[in-house]
Parts: C-alpha cells; sequence; structure tokens
C-alpha cells in the first residue's frame, strides 16, 4: 500500500478500507513504527541551517519518532543518484534541499510516488509526495534588529548573506526592519558571497562593512561574527546560537527550531496523508518554529519593553512581520 496515496487513490480505495478491518489494523501497526528518515544534506552537517535540520532529526530519532540516516557534501551532480538509492532502500521519508537542483529532485519524486519528499525549496510542492518548507526565522531576526537599534553608535548596520534567494532576503530585510522601527534613520550595508558554507569569505565581506562603518552585523552566514570579534564590535547570529562560542561579540540569535516540521510531515505520513504540501509554516513563531535568544546583560534595558511587547503580539497573532523577499542592496 502506498505511503502516501494519491486523492484518486484515498478515493477509489475508502470504501475497501472501511469494509477490510485487517488492513486498517496494518496501517494503525506501521503508524505506530518510527518512520524511516533518509537525509540527503549538500553542505556539511555543521553548516549552520544543515545542523538545524539534522539536530530536530537526531533527536526525533533518539524519541522514537523516527530512524535517521544521513549523507553530507553531496554534490550536485550526485543529488538525483544518493535520493533514488535512498528510495530504493526503503526510505519513507527523503529530505533534501533542491535548491540548486529543483528540477533532477522533483523528478525523482515523480518515479517514487511512494516515498515522500521534502525539500528546502524556494517553489511550491508538486504532486502528493513532494513537500516543501522555507527558513522563516525573520521574526526573531526582526525582534533582533529592534535590540540592535539602539546599540549601535554609527547607525550603520551591515549583513552577510550566502545567496540572495528569497529565504535569505526576507531574513536580512526583516532584520532591517525592526531597526528601522525603532530608528528610522538607519543606514544599511550588505553582501553576498556566493556560498553557503565559507566562513573566510564571510568574514571578508563582514571586515569591509566595518570599515565602511557599519558597527553591528548581521550573521546570516558564519563567519560573520569573526570579523565583528576581531573588530570588537557586536554581531547578531542566524539560525544557531553562537554566544557561546563569541561570548563578547555575539549578544542576540534568531533561532530557528525545524522539530515542528519534522513532527508535521511525520505524522501526515504516519496517517497515510498525501505530503505534496508546504510546511512552511511550522517554522513561525506561533508553531515554536523560531525565538529570540539574546544576553540580556549586553542590550540596553530601554531596548526590551517595546521588543517584549512586539514578540507577545506575534506570538499572539496580532502582528505579522513583513516578508519581503526582495534582494537587499
Amino acid at each position: 500500500m502506498p505511503l502516501t496515496p494519491s486523492r484518486r487513490q484515498l478515493l477509489a480505495g475508502a470504501a475497501t478500507l472501511l469494509a477490510t478491518p485487517a488492513i486498517l489494523r496494518a496501517r494503525r501497526a506501521r503508524a505506530a513504527d518510527p518512520v524511516k528518515v533518509a537525509g540527503v544534506h549538500a553542505s556539511p552537517v555543521e553548516n549552520a541551517w544543515n545542523s538545524r535540520i539534522h539536530s530536530a532529526m537526531q533527536a526525533a530519532a533518539a524519541d522514537g519518532l523516527i530512524t535517521y540516516e544521513f549523507s553530507e557534501g553531496v554534490s550536485a551532480t550526485d543529488y538525483p543518484r544518493a535520493m533514488r538509492e535512498y528510495a530504493e532502500a526503503g526510505a519513507q521519508l527523503v529530505w533534501g534541499e533542491s535548491y540548486a537542483v529543483e528540477r533532477d529532485a522533483r523528478s525523482v519524486a515523480t518515479d517514487y510516488p511512494d516515498t515522500a519528499f521534502l525539500m528546502g525549496s524556494s517553489g511550491g510542492p508538486q504532486g502528493d509526495n513532494f513537500g516543501v518548507f522555507g527558513t522563516r526565522n525573520h521574526e526573531a531576526a526582526y525582534l533582533a534588529g529592534m535590540l540592535a537599534a539602539e546599540m549601535s553608535q554609527t547607525g550603520t548596520f551591515g549583513s552577510v548573506g550566502g545567496y540572495p534567494i528569497p529565504e535569505v532576503n526576507m531574513l536580512i530585510n526583516a532584520f532591517r526592519a525592526g531597526v528601522a522601527e525603532v530608528n528610522p534613520d538607519a543606514k544599511f550595508l550588505n553582501g553576498f558571497i556566493g556560498a553557503w558554507f565559507d566562513p573566510a569569505k564571510a568574514k571578508e565581506a563582514a571586515l569591509a562593512q566595518i570599515d565602511a562603518g557599519a558597527d553591528i552585523l548581521f550573521g546570516e552566514r558564519i563567519g560573520t561574527a569573526d570579523a565583528a570579534k576581531e573588530a570588537g564590535i557586536k554581531a547578531v547570529g542566524s539560525l544557531i546560537d553562537y554566544t557561546p562560542r563569541y561570548p563578547e561579540t555575539v549578544f542576540a540569535n534568531a533561532l530557528w527550531n525545524y522539530r515542528p516540521t519534522v513532527e508535521a510531515i511525520v505524522k501526515d505520513i504516519a496517517e497515510g496523508a498525501a505530503t505534496g504540501r508546504d510546511y512552511t509554516e511550522y517554522s513561525f513563531m506561533k508553531h515554536g518554529g523560531n525565538e529570540l535568544v539574546f544576553v540580556e546583560d549586553m542590550v540596553p534595558a530601554s531596548a526590551l519593553p517595546a521588543m517584549q511587547a512586539k514578540q507577545a503580539a506575534i506570538k499572539a497573532g496580532e502582528f505579522d512581520v513583513p516578508i519581503d523577499e526582495s534582494e537587499p542592496a
């Protein structure tokens, strides 16, 4: 029986399922078993973005929700092969990042309709088994920007990103919007390094922004905080908590929590529901998908009330952080 039946199969088989208790019992038994997950990581799993998915998968495996195996550093030319191998080996869910291999990844999913695929993607879902998700720690980035606004002496804020794709653009723009809410006269600098994991290049780009007057940096890429530390200025981390690594430099982090997304698609698989949908919503703050963590004694006390009020409004659904996917200059 397919793990992710099409709508036609669901409708055609509804009467049969109702009439055959043995099949229903089999479905329930399968739902109680851990879902077999395979991850295909294009970058090393210590890369900030990948590490959030990897740690969420590991935690879910430790809790018995899934089993998890993975490959890392998979090149674009090898990516479809890795996806196929995992599907052939019986993975119920193949997780991946299709940004550089959209067409090939979608083609693989078409060939394995009984396997669920969940891909980081700038496109929409496809069919009944190709689900997508986007990174959404922009709400926490907005709040970090509100704190940063009162900490700058120059009024100039820098940011370093990987590529100007919608998920990265909206994150940097959300940070800027948070700054601008408190300081409408703020100035911004930005650089893209053309890589997802190149700390040396990120540091170089950040140092150039510091030379141009930036005294607070938003680090969408690893390496940004190294420049801030060297220059003796402050920085904001993204996706993971950088404060332990840079205790005198990183005062706030816009964390991304992937566990809610894992739980959502595992539930769909266990229930035999179609997984060809957009799972991005589970990255929002109201689902616990992102959060702001900061070092209170590193930020001005005067900056806290406005930020905390906005945070409460976001969680309550009373304020939506603007999603601006345009490329930041």
